[in-house]
């Protein structure tokens, strides 16, 4: 009964210390009335010795989450990250030109135009053709890299949810990692935000099917065709029938780790991800962190895996982002997306808007809509 009535006593004078709401009547402990609280050498030596006890019960891991620094700039891997690091690498380290072939990607839509306009014109028609064949070519380029971004990212998810380790204690002990993983959500919807622009990457797939599907029926030998067989043109044409293909196959990918290893509580993942997304809002809202980016495209980079892994969370977790009891500060998230420049974060608040698994309920609806007002 003692330890408790203590225990009571620390935290009712602790958490209204980091909250600004202790006012302290001792003249030992305190300078003059309006001032802050100063403690006297005593009192902040009997307080430090409290070590780790004091860390429970202080205002930011109350009230705010997981409170450190994750540096997404310089993490290096430590020996016991390296396997998974190197794997993961090798996948990461083509992404930059995915993105830059998917910028620069600019379709074939005159050629196809000219070759519907003129149906019996060959020439045109081959023409459209010859267009088409090396364009689905990238096509395929960037749906069999999302295969590889997939098994890359449960490969991580294997490394930063085991046992015995917290997600806490895994994202703050293994950096590297959480920078792979970070990326990969940066990645993404990067991808995705480029491929929402270009409509003429399902128009050149629509009309490759298309004709490749004519030329069979009249026994037509189709150049290309080996390269994208039926089976694998079926799937690619799933993939690029999403708004958002890269992050529906990383939710898929995350739904699909949870449910293979169920010797693993899913708390363990979902855990990994809302903390993910604490500490991003946490590093974003915190001056004192903000200002260790030396890179500009930092923040970006954060605003982007926040938003990632609380698309991820929301589809894993049975009851989403969202909702009530969700671990993740939601009003907290979007106020640090608002306080951006508009035309910055537009396409993160659509992706938020748009891509929640519980947007067809009609409560979580209403919540999502009010939020994001």
């Amino acid at each position: 009964m003692k330890l408790g009535r203590i225990l009571r006593r620390i935290r009712a004078t602790v958490v209204p210390l980091c909250t600004g709401k202790l006012h302290f009547t001792s003249r030992s402990y305190i300078s003059a009335p309006g001032e802050p609280a100063l403690l006297t050498a005593r009192a902040q030596s009997g307080y430090l010795n409290m070590g780790n006890l004091l860390k429970v019960l202080t205002c930011t891991d109350l009230e705010q989450g997981p409170n450190f620094f994750l540096d997404f700039e310089n993490a290096q891997p430590t020996e016991s990250e390296k396997e998974i690091y190197n794997q993961v690498n090798v996948v990461l380290k083509d992404a930059e030109g995915i993105l830059e072939d998917l910028q620069s990607y600019r379709g074939a839509g005159h050629e196809i135009r000219e070759a519907i306009q003129h149906p019996a014109d060959e020439k045109l028609q081959e023409k459209a053709w010859g267009a088409v064949v090396p364009l689905v070519g990238k096509l395929k380029k960037f749906y069999e890299f999302s295969q590889r971004l997939e098994a890359a990212l449960r490969g991580l998810l294997g490394a930063l949810t085991s046992t015995p380790y917290s997600p806490t204690q895994h994202l703050e002990r293994e950096q590297a990692l959480a920078k792979q993983f970070a990326e990969i959500l940066h990645f993404t919807l990067r991808f995705d935000e480029l491929k929402m622009t270009n409509p003429a990457i399902q128009n050149d797939f629509s009309y490759y099917r298309r004709t490749l599907s004519r030329m069979r029926i009249n026994n037509v030998p189709a150049e290309g065709e080996n390269e994208v067989n039926n089976e694998l043109a079926n799937r690619m044409s799933l993939f690029y029938a999403e708004a958002t293909p890269m992050l529906k196959t990383l939710s898929d990918a995350t739904t699909k780790f949870v449910s293979e290893n169920k010797n693993l509580p899913i708390e363990n993942t979902t855990d990994c991800l809302s903390t993910m997304a604490s500490v991003c809002r946490v590093m974003l809202e915190t001056p004192e962190y903000r200002s260790r980016f030396t890179n500009e495209e930092t923040v970006s980079f954060c605003l982007r895996v926040m938003v990632g892994v609380i698309i991820l969370y929301d589809h894993v977790h049975p009851v989403g982002a969202f909702a009530k009891t969700s671990k993740i500060d939601m009003k907290g998230c979007i106020k640090v997306l608002k306080d951006q420049p508009p035309n910055s974060v537009e396409g993160l608040l659509n992706a938020l808007r748009y891509t929640t698994k519980h947007l067809n309920d009609e409560t979580t609806s209403k919540q999502i809509k009010s939020m994001l007002q």
